[in-house]
Order: structure tokens, then sequence, then C-alpha cells
């Protein structure tokens, strides 16, 4: 052709040391491909014994003219995974690999399975298929190509991996018995090859109980033992393969044949097989609607319903989630992890995956496919619009649709596989404490038994190092004695040392105590809670929460005009089961939260309201305090001027007393002197003594006239409170003017004005929800939820926590007086009318409440204290306002508050 001769031509015009330098890399880089293919060779002859039939194990079938199975072997629909699609003809199993099917395993397994004899069916690799896809998500699937052949029980599950029910080869060559894989046995077979698996159960053959695995007519492998727990099932042949074409071969003739004659399956004496009969043709395949409400064992019943109806599959996001994990597929947060067992979210990885696309194809192809479907969909089925939808796929597809209502008490099965299962449970963590236990015990038992023969061997070379050192000084001592009977010319006659026992008793090995017999574990039994269970409690709950809340109220019973066939009540009866989901939805509205619930008109009002009333009373506060401080500031000052002008007082009164010091001094001098010229003589009667007499000062002036003094000192009078406090707070006209322009709430710390606008929001919450919700089936908003439309109309957090208290509920008992909870629902009951006249009710109760708190307090009872946190709780109480603490807890009054010390009050 026109390519191949440019090709020769574009050879040739390169130089040849060009050529021969891509030649040697094109040597270099096929010999390490050569070398590995020759070490695979190796392996696989070392596995594969000699295929001449000299040296086959394995006979000749004989003739056997008993009666065969009539019918075809085949594949039943209800027998293959949902994404296995036979052929028309050619005997082709197809698997699909659209919308994320080409991640998972497809399982198939035949109608007839051997109980006896010798037989085999065959299956040839057409080709591996391939998709597009993300190189990251080739991380994540496991193998791209899977093929595993083998045969299984008929109980067994259709993808080969789970439970014990099954043995198989794999692609790779490996054996496989359920889970576990074994070992490698055989070479890789893929596409193009013949592989043929063949079952030995003839009690006559050498290799009874055997499966072997034959590769284009060669024996791959040497036979290989049956599990015991198959030894004496019928097994029937099963296939598990994914993005891999095969061509199945029952028989009656070989495409390839092997060292020896066997018979395929197809030609099976009837006595030797099972054969599984095809459903009738005018039989309509169900599909079933199981109706629960949300955590009252629906999964719990629908596990023991596939047990005991195999012939269903189920369809639901939990199934598709198990069929990946069987898959090999990596879910980064494992497959114990779910929001909630109805949807739980699929986090892959793989967008096909986790965008729904496969959950969507699987509901495309489910009306195609003649088989018994569960559709479990906890919420979905009990909700009438989504109902419809679903009903929609499976109208005129040839179905019987029914409908199974599941409510109310559960059927004893139910409770017994509940009881069993935490028993189960119960008992495996007591033995592996008891085991731990005993290893513990045995430990300490082993090392005291060591320390015993370390010690009973140091006593033993003591004891030989003793004896040793006596025999040694004696005979030094019969040297020494011997030597001295020589000088005296006598006989030494050395004594005969008594003979060692060899058996001495320190030497005798003590008897090993006999080992304590094994104790089996301690039985447990459930406790009375525990036997009281009747659903078991996972870890998820089969609804979020935001998809319960926002579905429950529109749940409802199927009926058969919706388009079921049949609608079947199996726990109670429809009039008991209706009454049932009444009183559910009833009770389920008082303890649930409305997502969608919106502030209506009316709160938006009265809160402004609220607001406007609050600054009012802010302001009163912040003017009446500051007149209170203005007073005590001039009343400060003129006591700071009245100690000054007392202090320069002093100062005068002593530098008088000074100067009359120092005059009196003076005067004395001069009197010594007159004296002493008296005693001398000197009297002359002209000379005038002149008395030496200070002149007197002035004594210092007043600062002020007696009475002008008396009118200054006189002090401000005090302040009477006790008519203040003897105010009935109830018979106020104006909370603004209590008495002489005091307001009533002029006492106020911070932690009464955080009270008293709680006790007027939580009463404006109270009547606006119940407006909003105009739901009369609803008694009230339940203590539980009060933090979350708090949140919802306030736009800010409740945290009781900031209140000195450790639940809502305890939170409400501060404001008993406003707001209490029912005793029976636990819902709100505002004690104050809606349309009460004035707001200035909630000054009065707080003021109240504070009088009766300061009275306890004054007795000594310390828990009437608040513990409230003021950093936390911010805008409740007008600026600069503080937590009061009484100076002295007799007293009261504005003069009896002050700033709290440290350690008074502690929050």
């Amino acid at each position: 052709s026109i390519d191949l001769r440019l090709l020769v031509r574009a050879t040739m015009a390169e130089p040849a040391a060009k050529r021969a330098k891509k030649e040697e890399e094109a040597e270099e880089a096929v010999a390490p491909m050569e070398e590995e293919e020759q070490k695979e060779e190796e392996a696989a002859k070392a596995l594969q014994p000699e295929a001449r039939k000299d040296d086959e194990a394995e006979e000749d079938s004989p003739a056997d003219k008993s009666p065969k199975i009539k019918g075809c072997v085949t594949f039943l629909t209800k027998d293959t995974t949902m994404n296995v699609m036979p052929s028309s003809y050619g005997n082709i199993l197809v698997p699909l690999t659209d919308g994320g099917l080409q991640y998972l395993l497809a399982g198939a397994r035949a109608s007839v399975g051997v109980k006896s004899g010798r037989y085999m069916y065959e299956v040839k690799v057409i080709e591996n298929t391939s998709t597009a896809e993300d190189p990251q998500v080739k991380l994540k699937v496991g193998s791209r190509h899977v093929l595993k052949l083998g045969f299984s029980m008929d109980t067994a599950s259709l993808l080969v991996g789970e439970g014990d029910q099954a043995v198989c080869f794999d692609s790779e060559g490996t054996l496989w018995i359920g889970k576990e894989q074994k070992k490698t046995v055989a070479k890789k077979f893929g596409s193009g090859d013949i592989v043929a698996v063949l079952l030995n159960l003839d009690a006559s053959s050498a290799n009874c109980l055997t499966v072997s695995l034959f590769v284009n007519g060669k024996r791959a492998c040497k036979p290989q033992a049956l599990p015991e727990n198959l030894v004496g099932k019928t097994l029937f042949p099963c296939m598990t393969f994914k993005n891999v074409l095969i061509h199945y071969n029952f028989g009656p003739e070989q495409i390839e044949p092997l060292p020896f004659t066997c018979r395929m399956l197809q030609t099976a004496s009837a006595a030797d097989v099972v054969v599984k009969p095809a459903p009738a043709a005018s039989a309509k395949p169900e599909v079933l609607f199981p109706v629960f409400l949300p955590d009252e064992g629906t999964f719990d019943w629908l596990d023991i319903f596939l047990e005991e109806h195999r012939d269903y599959t189920e369809l639901s996001d939990r199934a598709i989630l198990r069929w990946a994990e069987l898959s090999g597929l990596v879910r980064p947060k494992g497959y114990a992890a779910r929001t909630c067992n109805d949807k739980p979210e699929y986090s892959f990885g793989i967008p096909t995956m986790d965008d729904g696309s496969i959950r969507k194809t699987l509901m495309s192809i489910a009306p195609i496919q003649a088989r018994n479907y569960v559709i479990m969909e906890v919420k979905a089925n009990l909700l009438k619009s989504e109902r419809a939808e679903l009903l929609a796929r499976w109208a005129g597809a040839g179905f019987k649709i029914a409908a199974n209502v599941m409510m109310g008490d559960p059927p004893a099965s139910i409770k017994e596989r509940t009881h069993a299962i935490l028993l189960k449970e119960k008992q495996a963590v007591s033995d592996a404490d008891f085991k731990k236990k005993k290893d513990e015990e045995k430990k300490k038992l082993e090392a005291a038994k060591k320390q015993k023969q370390l010690e009973k061997q140091r006593a033993l070379v003591l004891k030989r190092q003793k004896k040793a050192a006596e025999k040694a000084r004696k005979k030094l001592e019969n040297v020494r004695k011997r030597k001295e009977a020589e000088a005296k010319g006598e006989e030494f006659v050395e004594e005969e040392e008594p003979a060692e026992d060899d058996k001495e008793e320190d030497e005798k090995e003590e008897e090993e105590e006999p080992a304590a017999m094994d104790e089996e574990p301690p039985q447990v039994e459930l406790s009375p809670e525990e036997a009281s269970q009747v659903y078991i409690k996972g870890s998820s709950k089969d609804l979020v929460d935001h998809a319960l809340n926002t579905s429950f109220p529109k749940f409802t019973i199927p009926q058969k005009d919706e388009g079921f066939d049949s609608v079947v009540f199996e726990w109670l009866k429809e009039a008991k089961c209706r009454a049932h989901l009444k009183d559910w939805v009833q009770a389920k509205k008082t303890t649930t939260r409305i997502e969608a619930l919106k502030p209506g008109d009316w709160f938006a009002e009265k809160s402004k309201e609220w607001q406007k009333i609050l600054a009012t009373w802010h302001a009163k506060s912040t003017s009446y305090k500051s007149g209170i401080a203005k007073k005590a500031a001039d009343k400060a000052a003129k006591q700071a001027k009245k100690l000054a002008l007392k202090a320069q007082e002093e100062r005068k009164k002593v530098l008088a007393d000074k100067k009359a010091a120092a005059a009196a001094a003076e005067k004395a001098a001069v009197d010594k002197e007159v004296v002493e010229a008296k005693a001398a003589g000197e009297g002359e009667e002209e000379e005038a003594v002149v008395e030496a007499t200070p002149a007197k000062e002035a004594e210092p002036e007043e600062a002020m006239d007696a009475g002008t003094e008396e009118a200054e000192e006189q002090a401000e009078p005090e302040e009477d409170t006790s008519a203040f406090d003897k105010l009935d707070v109830y018979g106020v006209d104006d909370v603004l003017d209590a008495l002489d322009g005091e307001p009533l709430f002029s006492r106020f710390g911070f932690e009464d004005w955080a009270l008293m606008s709680l006790r007027a929001e939580l009463h404006l919450l109270a009547y606006a929800f119940a407006r909003d919700v105009d739901d009369p089936d609803r008694g009230g908003m339940h203590v539980d939820l009060v933090g979350f439309y708090y949140q919802k109309y306030f736009k800010r957090p409740l945290n009781h926590k900031l209140y000195g208290v450790d639940t809502v509920e305890e939170l409400m008992v501060l404001l008993r007086d406003t707001i209490v909870v029912s005793r029976k629902d636990k819902v709100l009951e505002p004690q104050v009318p809606d349309n009460f006249e004035s707001q200035g009710i909630f000054i009065m109760l707080t003021e109240e409440a504070r009088r009766v708190r300061q009275r306890r307090v004054d007795l000594g009872d310390d828990t009437a204290k608040l513990r409230m946190q003021q950093a936390g709780i911010n805008g409740v109480a007008p600026l600069g306002t503080r937590s009061l603490a009484p100076v002295n807890p007799k007293a009261s009054g504005p003069g009896a508050w002050q700033q709290p010390k440290p350690g008074w009050n502690q929050w």
C-alpha cells in the first residue's frame, strides 16, 4: 500500500547508524518483556502438571444410559445480578458498563447444580471491555477486569467473595474459598482463552471431592480439595466478572477437548443434579413496597425477609453501597460511616457513583428484567407524591405491585432476632474480657513458676558449692593428719566418705502442678432494659433530621387507588394502623422542629414594639443613675471641702500653739533675770523693771461663725428607702416613676435586666410560634427545641449555660412566673396573656423575683444566688450596668449596694 511504501522509503532514508541505534533500543526494550514472559511460563510449568494422558489422574467418563436432564442449562434472571445481560443467542453474558455499573462486579449462577458425579463447563473469554475514565478513579475501583469461575451453593451470594459457600479460580490463577484468597495454583488466563472448570463428586474416582481448572484443553492446576463445608452440598456453576465479555458452554459438546473424556453439565444424569424450575410464563413478578415508620424495624424486617425470600432483589441505596463494597470500591470514610440508612451518601470520589447516576441506571433497567423486587424507600414509601413517581416506573411493565404496611407492635420474629443479636454482641464482649483476664492470670502464673525455678536452681548451686568446699576442707584435714601420723610413726587410716545419693531430695524435680482445666466463659443474659428493646439501635438513623422534620406531617398509608394491586396490613389491622400513624405524627409534631418555619408579621411588629420599650427603659435607667451619681458627686465635693477647711483650721491651731509656747519661754527667761538682779543687790528704784510680757497674740479667727459652720457641717438627710422597699410592685401605675421619680427597675443589676429581657422574649416567642405554625395538633413548643426556634426568630443563639444552669428546662424554672414547662408534653405554657395592656408586667415580675431572691440570700440560702456570665450576654442591660452584690446581707436600698468584690458571687 501507499502507507507501507512511504514507511519503507522513510526507513531506508535514515542513516545506517541511526537505524542501528533504534534497533538496539528496540531490542533492549523487548528483552525485559521476553524475560518476564519466560519467567511466567516457567512458573506456570512448575504449577501445571504435564497434560499427557498417561500422567492424568482423571479417567475417561464411562458410558451412561441413565435418564438425562430435560431442558437447557441456563441462567435464571433471579440468579443474576442486575448488570448482567444474557444475549439472545450465542450464550454470551454481557456486563453493563453505563452510569457507574462498570465499577461493580457482575454475578451469575446456573440453573443446574451438581450433587454427585463428575461434570464440567467451559467459558471463553471473548474480550476485556474498557471505558474512558479519570486516572484518579483507577486508584479507587481496584482491578479493572475481573473473572472468577467456580461452583457455589444455591444460598450463596451471586458475587463470589461474600460468605463461605463458594469455591472458584480467578483470572490470576488464584484459588478462592469463599471470600478468602488462598493461593496461586495456576497461570493467568485472559482474552481468547477457553477455560474449563471440573467438579468431581464421583465417589469411585481418586480425585473425588475436588475441583480442577483447565486452560485451552490442558490441566492448569492439580485437583484442589473442596472445603469441608461444601462437601455433601449441591453445587451450581457460578461466574463473577467485571468488564469482561464471556461465552459460556454447558454442553453437550466441548469447545476444547481435555486429555480425558468428561461429561458436560448439559448431558448430566437427572439423578446426579438438581434442576431449578423456570418461573411459569403466566406468573407475574412482584414489586413490593414495604411501608414503615422511621426507626421502627425497617431494615430488621428487610434482612429477615431477604433471608426467607432469596428470589427478591433489594432496590435501595443501602444495597448499592453493599454491592460496591463487595466489588472492592474504596470509600474514604469506610462503609460503616453513613448519615442515615434510607439515603446514605456515596462519597466514593467517583462522579458517576456520587451523583446518583448508578441509581438512575438501575431504576431504568429494573422494569425490563422479570424478577421480584423490594423497593426499600423509607421516606418515599410514606409520601403519596413520591409513591406516585415510583409507581409510574412500573406502570404497564407486567408486574404485580403490592404495598405491605408494617406499623405498631412487631411480630415475635423481629423481637427474637433483636434479642439474639444483642445477646451475641454482649456475649462476644464478655468472652473477650474473659479471655483477656485468663491470659493475664496465665502470664502471672508462668512468671511465678519461672521465678520459683530460678530460686530452686540458685539454692541447688549454693548447696553444691557448699558440699565441694566441705569436701576440699576434709581432704586438707586428711593430708594434715597423715603427715602427723607419719611423724609419729603411726598408721593413718583415712575415713571413708559416705557415698553421695544421686537422688538427693534437693535435686529431685518437683512434680509439675497439673494445668488447670480450661474454664468456659460465663454465659451472659440480657438486662431488663435490653430485653425490652424491640429494634436494633444502629449507629445511623433511618432518616436524617432535616428529611424527617420536613416530611413527616405528610406521611400517609398507601391505598389501592394509587395504583397498587394490593395493600396488606401485616402487624396491625388497617383502622388501628391509621390510628397508630396519627398518634405517631402527633407525638412527632411536639418533638420535631419545623425547618421551614419563618417568623410572621405579628412577631415582627411586636418585636419592634418591645425593642422600642426596652430602649426607653434603658434610657430612663441611665438618666436616673446619672442623677444619683451627680448627687453622690456633689455630696462628695462638699465633704472634700469640709475636710479641707478642717485641715486648714488644724494647721492654724498648730501654728498658734507654737507661737504661745515661744512667748511663754521668753517670759520665763525675763523673769529669771529679774530674780537674779534682785539677789545681786541691784535694786535701784529709779530703774524701772520692764516686765517682758509677750504681746498677746490674737486668737485665730474661726473660719466661719458658729451658725454658718453648723449649717455647712450639717449632713444632708439620708434618703429614706423603706418606702420603696414597701411598694407593691403590682400596684405601680408607671414603672418609670414608681416613687418620687424613681423607676421600679432602679435596683436592677445585670442579672435582673437579662432575666427581664428573656421573660419578654420567650413570652413573645411562644405566642408567635403558635400563630406562625397555625396547627391545632401541635400542643406548643417543646422545651428541647427552644434554642432552635430562639435562633430562628431572634437571629442569635440562646446559651442556657450563660445563665448558670445546665439545661433549658432549668432555665425555665428561673422564669416560672412568666412561662412554665408542662409535665405531660414538655411544651412551653405562657403565664401572661398575649394581649396584656402593658409590657411593664415584665419589670414587675422581675422586681418581685429580685426581692424574693434577696430575702432568701439574707436568710443564708446560697442556692438563691445567680451564677450568670455577664460577658456572654450583651445588649440586655443599659450601658454601664454591672452585676450588683449586697455589702451587708441585712441592708437594702441604694446605699446598701456596690460593685461586687471577688469571691462574693462566683458565677
